[in-house]
C-alpha cells in the first residue's frame, strides 16, 4: 500500500476518541497503520479495510482496534500490537517446523476463518504473513491472530443473508499468486472454500518448507502457477506430509462454490498429530477445542463425501467436448479426421444435399466437420488458410456480406474460416492472442457485441464476436480442467452453451442468454477420447443435434 505501515507507540495513560465517538484507554503498546489519503482505497473515503474491521469486531482471531480517524492527509487505525508472522516464525526457526506445531496452526487457523465466515466474509489472502501470533513474553504469545482485511468480501447477502451469487471474471485475480485457490485465479467469485484451499497451501509450505510452483516470473505468473496447482494431485503436493495434509487438501479442493464447510471435521484431522495437553501445545488452540466441543454432532452427520461428485480431483485429460442441443427433426452429417485435401469433396457433397456447415473443430491437425440442414444460412463459403487468421480473405467476404460463422485452428498454424449469408449479424470483430482475451472481450460486450465463435492454435486463441447475435447476457468459464460445476451453475440460471474452444492447457465455454427463448431448452455436453461418433447417433433419435465440438483440455 502506498504510504502506509505499522509502528509501535507507547500511550498507556491516554485515551482517544475514535470516528465513532468511543473513547478507551490504549494498552500500553500499539500498532499504528498510516494510509495515506491519495492511496489506492482511500479515493471515496476511509480505507474498505476499516469498514471490515468494524463488522468483525469482537471476532475470535482478529486483533483489536482501539481507534480509527484522520490525521492532516493521513487515515490512522490503532489496533493491538502483535509478534512475529508465522513466515517470520518459519523463517527464524531454519525454515523448518515441526508436525505438532503446523498442525496446531491448521485447528486454530480454522477455527479462526470459521469465526470470520459465520459473520459473512471470506478473508481472501489467506497466507503466513498474515497470520500472527502475539507479543512475545505476554500470555498472548502463543495466540493466532489473522490479519490485513483488506481483500476480505462478503460471502453472504446481508440483506437476503443467502450465498452471493457465483460468477466468473477470468481477469479479476485477488490475492498473492503463491497461496491463492485455483478459483481465485481464475476469477471466480470468492466463497469460504477459497480461505481453505489457501490455507491448505500454507500448511503444506510451512511443512514442506517450499511449495511446487514457487519460481515462476513474468507476466503470464498467475497462469502457469494456476496450470501447476490444478496438476499437482494432492498425493504429490502432500507426499512428504503426515497423511492429515493430504486429506485436509483433498476435501478443501473438492468443495462446491457454495458449500458450508464442516469446520469441526476439517479441525479433527490434525488430533492425531497434535498433543494431549493443551497448557504445553506450541499454539493456542482455545477457539479449536471450542469447535470441538460440537464435533460429536457433526461427526454424526450423514457423510457422502465419498459419494458426491468431485469438483477438481481427477487427471488432467486431452478429449473432444460435444456439445448437444434439442432441435425439430432434421438431417445432420458428420465427418472427423479430414485432411486438407478430403475437405472439398465432403463439404461439396453436403451441398449437394442441401447441408451447410454448422460447426468445425480440429484435432491432430486433422478437421471435423458438422453439416446440417438446420443453420438458416441462404449461402455460405469457406478458405482453408495457412494463417490463423487470414484477415484479407476474411475483410474481403465481409464486403460482400458474409459472416464468419464457425472457425476452427489447427496447431501447425493453419486455420479454417467458414463465411456465411442469412445470419442476424450486422458488424463483426475478431481478436487472434496468445492467452485468453478476457478484457477484450469484456470491452466488446459494452460495445453490443457478443462472442459468436472461438477457435486455437496452438496455445493461440481467436475469438470472433459480432453485433445482433441475439442474445441479452453471455459468460464465461475458462478453466486448466473442465469447468463443469460453473456450466452446471449457469445451466441452472438459463444459460445455454453457444462456443467453445480448447488448448492443450485450457478449455473455455462461452454460455449465453437468448433473446428469444427456444421452446425445450435441453442441452447436453459429452467428453470422450475419441471422436463421438458411438454417441451422436443416440443422441439424434432423441432429437438432440451436436451444437458444437472443439477437442483439448478437460479432465478424466
Amino acid at each position: 500500500m502506498a504510504d502506509s505501515g505499522g509502528v509501535s507507540a507507547n500511550n498507556a495513560a491516554a485515551g482517544n476518541d475514535d470516528e465513532e465517538g468511543n473513547t478507551a484507554p490504549f494498552p500500553e503498546t500499539v500498532a499504528i497503520k498510516f494510509e495515506h489519503n491519495t492511496s489506492k482505497g482511500c479515493k471515496y473515503g476511509p480505507p474498505y479495510e476499516w469498514h471490515v474491521y468494524s463488522a468483525l469486531g469482537g471476532t475470535h482471531g482478529v486483533p483489536k482496534v482501539h481507534y480509527k480517524g484522520r490525521q492532516g492527509d493521513y487515515y490512522v487505525m490503532i489496533m493491538d500490537m502483535l509478534g512475529p508472522s508465522l513466515w517470520d516464525s518459519w523463517n527464524s526457526a531454519g525454515q523448518t517446523m515441526s508436525s505438532e506445531m503446523v498442525a496446531c496452526i491448521a485447528a486454530e487457523a480454522i477455527s479462526i476463518l470459521e469465526s470470520m465466515h459465520s459473520k459473512g466474509y471470506v478473508h481472501g489472502d489467506v497466507k503466513p504473513e498474515n497470520f500472527l501470533l502475539g507479543q512475545p513474553g505476554t500470555p498472548q504469545e502463543k495466540k493466532l491472530f489473522l490479519v490485513d482485511l483488506g481483500l476480505a468480501t462478503k460471502w453472504k447477502d446481508p440483506a437476503t443473508q443467502q450465498h452471493v451469487d457465483y460468477d466468473q471474471r477470468p481477469d479479476a485475480f485477488r490475492g498473492t499468486v503463491r497461496y491463492a485457490s485455483a478459483h481465485a485465479h481464475l476469477g471466480r467469485t470468492a466463497s469460504r472454500r477459497d480461505d481453505l484451499e489457501s490455507l491448505a497451501y500454507t500448511l503444506v509450505f510451512l511443512h514442506r518448507g517450499r511449495l511446487p510452483w514457487q519460481g515462476y516470473q513474468g507476466d503470464n505468473k498467475s497462469f502457469l502457477v494456476c496450470k501447476r496447482k490444478m496438476s499437482t494431485s494432492p498425493d504429490i503436493l502432500c507426499g512428504l506430509c503426515p497423511q492429515p495434509f493430504k486429506l485436509f487438501l483433498e476435501t478443501v479442493v473438492n468443495m462446491k462454490f457454495d458449500e458450508e464447510p464442516n469446520y469441526s471435521k476439517l479441525i479433527s484431522l490434525f488430533d492425531v498429530l497434535i498433543g494431549p495437553n493443551p497448557s504445553i501445545r506450541p499454539i493456542n488452540t482455545d477457539g479449536a477445542q471450542k469447535v470441538g466441543q460440537k464435533r460429536s454432532r457433526l461427526l454424526n452427520d450423514d457423510d457422502d463425501s465419498n459419494a458426491r461428485k468431485k469438483i477438481r480431483l481427477g487427471v488432467p485429460a486431452t478429449q473432444w467436448i460435444s456439445v448437444y442441443n434439442s432441435r425439430s427433426p432434421m438431417k445432420q452429417r458428420y465427418h472427423y479426421n479430414v485432411a486438407d485435401n478430403r475437405l472439398a469433396p465432403h463439404v461439396e457433397k453436403g451441398n449437394e444435399d442441401g447441408l451447410l456447415i454448422s460447426s468445425i473443430s480440429s484435432c491432430v491437425d486433422l478437421w471435423a466437420i458438422i453439416m446440417d440442414a438446420g443453420t438458416g444460412f441462404t449461402d455460405q463459403v469457406y478458405e482453408l488458410s495457412p494463417h490463423f487468421l487470414h484477415k484479407d480473405w476474411i475483410m474481403e467476404q465481409w464486403e460482400k456480406n458474409f459472416y464468419i460463422s464457425s472457425v476452427a485452428g489447427a496447431n501447425i498454424g493453419s486455420s479454417l474460416v467458414v463465411m456465411s449469408k442469412g445470419t442476424p449479424y450486422t458488424q463483426q470483430s475478431y481478436k487472434v492472442s496468445d492467452s485468453f482475451p478476457f478484457k477484450w472481450i469484456n470491452k466488446k460486450w459494452k460495445e453490443g457485441f457478443y462472442v459468436t465463435s472461438m477457435a486455437t492454435s496452438g496455445s493461440r486463441w481467436a475469438i470472433v464476436m459480432s453485433r445482433n447475435a441475439g442474445f441479452t447476457d453471455q459468460v464465461v468459464e475458462l478453466d486448466f480442467l473442465y469447468p463443469s460445476e460453473g456450466v452446471h451453475r449457469r445451466w441452472d440460471n438459463g444459460y445455454r452453451i453457444t462456443a467453445m474452444a480448447a488448448t492443450m492447457d485450457q478449455s473455455a465455454l462461452i454460455l449465453s442468454m437468448p433473446r428469444r427463448r427456444p421452446r425445450d431448452e435441453t442441452q447436453e455436453t459429452l467428453r470422450t477420447s475419441q471422436f463421438p461418433s458411438a454417441h451422436v447417433k443416440d443422441k439424434w433419435a432423441k432429437n438432440l443435434y451436436l451444437a458444437g465440438i472443439c477437442y483439448g483440455r478437460t479432465v478424466a
